[in-house]
């Protein structure tokens, strides 16, 4: 079986204290659905589009796992949290 990932891009951050308030509860969601970090954070360099945005890389065991860790009832009650903090792009891709 594949890999899954979860992709985010932060495209803006209009409110620091609520995106703060839900790393803080999604972080256990994701890690305790069997989500590991692989990278997050600005990128060092950024070629063509040159979108210079946050970015976070999180691996599961497969796409199946990823999908279920986004609407577990821990990581949904963090995005209620996080509300209008922060427009971002979610991308769940398989590993294949």
């Amino acid at each position: 079986m594949s890999k899954g990932y979860w992709i985010a891009t932060y495209i803006d951050i209009k409110d620091p204290a609520k995106l703060e308030a839900y790393a803080a509860m999604a972080l256990p969601a994701i890690t305790g659905a069997g989500g590991t970090f692989l990278a997050r954070g600005m990128p060092d360099t950024v070629h063509e589009a040159a979108q210079n945005t946050r970015t976070v890389v999180i691996e599961f065991e497969s796409l199946a796992a990823a999908k279920a860790a986004y609407q577990s009832p821990a990581y949904q009650e963090a995005l209620a949290v996080l509300g209008d903090g922060a427009v971002r792009d979610i991308r769940l891709i398989d590993g294949t």
